[in-house]
Formats: structure tokens, C-alpha cells, sequence
């Protein structure tokens, strides 16, 4: 079994574990149970379990709003749980409190979508592009609060970002684009 790898009990047979070797891993502590039925070596390097554990439990998980926002600096919030998304019809993961599931729509998904590795892990996972964040915080603002895209849409200007990139964006989301145009005339 490699040093770095997550385990789960469909996934055991690759690291040449059966299921029942896999719990017994786990009850003499070489594994460490992180999430129901996701386990990392014990002697593992330090790892977000959050971004392990959507990682692992959809393919297509994508850290997205507040969480992706904090993750390009582009806000000082700190989320109350990680913000993932998957694609609409997803089945979404219940049980953990700490990561907040959203379903965004199938034929949207993909923009600015793009693919980092989870530290101290195998595992790689979907965040969207600053300007995609930043779009989504103005079309679900009702949900996230207009301060905090406004502040991002802020930070990211300062920091050179360029409008008409965001404004083409924007047009390809629903109720995007309008919110953005009013607060980019606000602020020049």
C-alpha cells in the first residue's frame, strides 16, 4: 500500500487489501479512519480530511463559493464548512456537518473548472477559477450574501484582474452577468 493513498472498502483490493483486511488495518491502527468508510495510513502525511473525503466521495467534486474564494484570497471569510459542488442530479453525500454539498447545473459545471491535487494525498479535486467564483458569489449572492462577492469582485480588481474576461463569463451563467455589470460601474 502506498504511503500516501486513501482507502475505501471498494478501493481495498488495489492497495491488496480485502475488505476484512482493510478493518482489521484500521483496529491495529495502521489506518486511520478519517469519514465513514475513507481511511488514510496512519503514518500519512497531514491532510485537509474535508478535501479527502469529497474527493473521494464524488469524482466531480469541485470546491466552489466561499470556500474557492478563500482559496484564491480573494475574501477573508472563513468558511463555516467546505463549499463543494457536484453536478446537478448527483447524489449528495449526507453526514458530514463540515462540507456543504451543491448541486450547479450539468451543462455549466466544467467552466473554470479545474483540477489540484489534495495535499498529502493521491486524490485530486475540481476548484473553479477566480472569475468563476466570483461570478457564482453574484448569481447566488441571495444565498452567500452581495458583501462578499462585492469584496471579492473588489480584491481580484485590485489585484488585476481583467473585466471583460469575467463579463464573458458571467454571460454564460444564469443571473450572473447583469449583478456583475452593476457593481463593476459602482466601483469604476
Amino acid at each position: 500500500m502506498t504511503a500516501m493513498a486513501a482507502v475505501t472498502p471498494g478501493t481495498a483490493g488495489r492497495h491488496g487489501l480485502s475488505r476484512s483486511g482493510l478493518y482489521r488495518a484500521a483496529r491495529k491502527g495502521k489506518l486511520e479512519r478519517i469519514a465513514r468508510g475513507i481511511y488514510l495510513p496512519s503514518d500519512a502525511a497531514a491532510a485537509d480530511w474535508d478535501w479527502t473525503e469529497a474527493a473521494s466521495r464524488r469524482p466531480k467534486s469541485t470546491i466552489c463559493l466561499t470556500s474557492a474564494l478563500a482559496h484564491h484570497d480573494l475574501t477573508d471569510t472563513i468558511p463555516a464548512a467546505l463549499d463543494v459542488a457536484v453536478p446537478r442530479g448527483a447524489r449528495i453525500p449526507t453526514g458530514n456537518p463540515s462540507i456543504a454539498w451543491h448541486s450547479f447545473d450539468r451543462a455549466t459545471f466544467e467552466l473554470g473548472r479545474h483540477e489540484i491535487p489534495v495535499p498529502g494525498t493521491e486524490l485530486t479535486i475540481g476548484i473553479y477559477s477566480a472569475e468563476r467564483s466570483i461570478a457564482d458569489a453574484f448569481r447566488l449572492r441571495g444565498e452567500i450574501g452581495y458583501e462578499l462577492a462585492r469584496d471579492a469582485l473588489k480584491e481580484w480588481l485590485r489585484r488585476g484582474g481583467k473585466p471583460a474576461r469575467l463579463v464573458k463569463l458571467a454571460t454564460t451563467l444564469p443571473r450572473a452577468k447583469a449583478p456583475i455589470l452593476t457593481a463593476l460601474d459602482a466601483l469604476a
